[in-house]
């Protein structure tokens, strides 16, 4: 699978796609190149999961974009509340300007970046990636934003550095689902330094040609094409490198279910659910999941010699 990759050096808001006309020019672009779009994440929690039906396809069907309205409208945010079709209305007073990011740890210059600057300093492209959730439901989804890599090597990690902390915002008056107990806010991720700099981890400031939406993590959120969906952090505040492992949101709720590593991995099933196939949202019929989400051939050398059924 390859990953479409596009620049845009137009200003986000200034830019507005009708979906119809988006899918008519990936068309073109698909036919024209002879490029297959790659893979996908928006942020994915616990509830909600479907349980694979007798005689789901064994073939991997090809990918089409995940209309608007469904990326925009069937969403894992905690922060606001474990309902999908409820967080887009929640989220809409969020307040996503001025946004700071700080970015810090174990580097040489740490710093603290209005988001607003950052999308003007790196070139936005344009990222068709799959986004498979823990849940077993999946999109395709055009995100707009830069590699991670560009801000942490901006940053210049110290030798020390092994691993990269994420954490979103907290603030229990905008996010009244941070005022329920029992979770462990505020939401915290985390890769390592390896997986931060590999070019397909992107930080996404914008979907369909458009800015971020809040219920998708604006103004700025993590997206990792080939894990599941929960590694995708979303309303970051800070990022932190670190020498030790990060204990993140999903394995301190529940470490027996979510491990640090996040794999997409079709041979490796949740404790309540397998994952050898998925649901992709605006289909009928389940489709195959593919190891590393159809990534292998860019990532699967990043765990070589580790055993996937016990880092998961």
């Amino acid at each position: 699978m390859m990953v479409i990759k596009r620049s845009r050096t137009t200003d986000l808001a200034s830019e507005v796609t009708p979906e119809h006309l988006y899918h008519a020019r990936r068309r073109f672009i698909k036919a024209g190149a002879a490029l297959s779009a790659a893979a996908l994440l928006a942020a994915c929690g616990l509830r909600g999961h479907d349980t694979p039906q007798p005689g789901a396809e064994a073939s991997v069907p090809p990918d089409t974009l995940t209309s608007e309205q469904d990326i925009l409208n069937y969403n894992n945010f905690y922060e606001f509340t474990t309902d999908k079709a409820a967080v887009a209305d929640l989220a809409r007073g969020l307040r996503t300007s001025p946004w700071q990011l700080e970015v810090g740890g174990l580097v040489r210059r740490a710093g603290v970046y209005e988001v607003a600057e950052l999308r003007r300093a790196f070139e936005q492209e344009e990222r068709i990636y799959r986004l498979r959730c823990v849940e077993g439901w999946s999109m395709v989804i055009p995100w707009l934003g830069f590699p991670l890599r560009k801000l942490i090597e901006i940053a210049e990690p110290l030798p020390t550095a092994q691993y990269v902390r994420f954490d979103a915002l907290y603030d229990p008056a905008q996010l009244p689902g941070q005022q329920r107990s029992g979770y462990p806010w505020p939401y915290v991720e985390g890769l390592r330094l390896d997986e931060a700099l590999h070019d397909l981890t992107l930080l996404a400031t914008g979907l369909y040609g458009k800015p971020l939406p809040p219920q998708n993590g604006a103004p700025i959120r993590l997206v990792v094409p080939w894990k599941y969906g929960f590694k995708s952090i979303k309303s970051i505040v800070k990022i932190e490198l670190v020498a030790e492992q990060p204990v993140s949101f999903w394995m301190a709720t529940s470490p027996r279910e979510y491990g640090f590593y996040a794999n997409v991995n079709p041979d490796v099933p949740h404790p309540r659910w397998p994952q050898r196939t998925e649901r992709r949202i605006g289909e009928v019929r389940r489709r195959r999941t593919l190891m590393f989400n159809g990534y292998a051939d860019q990532v699967a050398h990043l765990y070589e010699g580790m055993d996937l059924s016990v880092d998961f």
